[in-house]
């Protein structure tokens, strides 16, 4: 069910589009907490009057940006915010309406996307100047808001390096894998401590692309192996950013709308049907690795 954060690149991409340069002039949740793992989080209900909403209140979007699977919001002032998705978040931008005896935000009638069944679990909104709304939707209320601060911002640096980095090349990508030689292949590429953005769906689609079975042990690969995987990432995430992300369970991208990627799945979610690739007569498997869905071709992944 998790998507993976080409879904965060869309989102980011999105809310540049359409609020960089804007102001925000209120903000409104319903996350509050009462949970400690909360602390220093919107889901604290003083943290958020007190502090987070005194911090934004008045200041102008300069820019958006991802940092793995983290929306970085930075306004003017200096200050930056983090919205994490987590399972099923997704922010969206338009013209919403508050029903103050429900407690809940519905967009104006006539924004049909924003209105399909997927998007009506709204959270948290930000008013902005020109009378639209980022909101973030999310079924399961895991999405996680707070301000940026020093311990934070370390954090962020110190995570793996991004897949579109320059410096993102074989040598690095084999050094960076091989620090953990007893995982398997599937779980290392998701491992945000070593590189970013890459979750479940785009690891199964990687591996297949390159031809390596996904319960393998990094040190059992070869380096041409290595190399045939650190090949196909790039190209594999670009196709994702290029089609809006992926839908197939709740992710919609700014608009309401869905990705598309699923359409394009060789192996996520695709046990029991042909594999796809040219001349290949097996048929896509599932296996639980770490708690989490692989889906391989036997045949043509070695």
């Amino acid at each position: 069910m998790l998507k993976l954060r080409c879904s965060s690149s869309t989102t980011a991409n999105g809310i540049q589009t359409v609020a960089a340069g804007r102001t925000i002039v209120d903000v409104w949740t319903d996350l509050f907490s009462t949970s400690h793992i909360f602390a220093n989080t919107i889901k604290d209900k003083k943290y958020f009057a007190n502090i987070f909403k005194k911090q934004i209140l008045g200041k102008k979007i300069v820019s958006v940006r991802r940092r793995a699977k983290n929306i970085l919001i930075e306004l003017s002032g200096g200050t930056t915010f983090l919205i994490h998705m987590k399972m099923t978040g997704h922010v969206m931008y338009g013209r919403y309406e508050y029903n103050k005896k429900q407690n809940v935000w519905t967009p104006v009638k006539g924004q049909t996307s924003l209105e399909d069944p997927f998007n009506r679990f709204i959270h948290l909104v930000f008013t902005l100047d020109n009378g639209f709304h980022l909101v973030l939707c999310d079924m399961r209320k895991f999405a996680k808001v707070t301000l940026v601060d020093e311990t934070l911002k370390k954090e962020l640096e110190d995570m793996g390096i991004d897949p579109f980095d320059a410096a993102f090349d074989t040598k690095i990508f084999t050094e960076k894998i091989s620090r953990f030689p007893n995982t398997v292949i599937k779980t290392a590429l998701m491992d945000q401590r070593l590189v970013v953005g890459i979750g479940n769906i785009y690891s199964d689609e990687i591996l297949h692309a390159a031809g390596v079975l996904p319960y393998r042990k990094v040190s059992e690969l070869s380096t041409q192996e290595l190399k045939e995987i650190h090949k196909h990432i790039q190209p594999i995430l670009r196709q994702g950013i290029d089609f809006g992300g992926d839908s197939m369970s709740d992710y919609r991208n700014i608009y309401g709308e869905q990705g598309k990627f699923q359409g394009k799945h060789k192996a996520y979610r695709r046990t029991g049907l042909p594999c796809t690739k040219k001349g290949c007569p097996g048929k896509i498997e599932r296996k639980v690795l770490n708690a989490r869905s692989a889906h391989f071709c036997p045949v043509c992944q070695k």
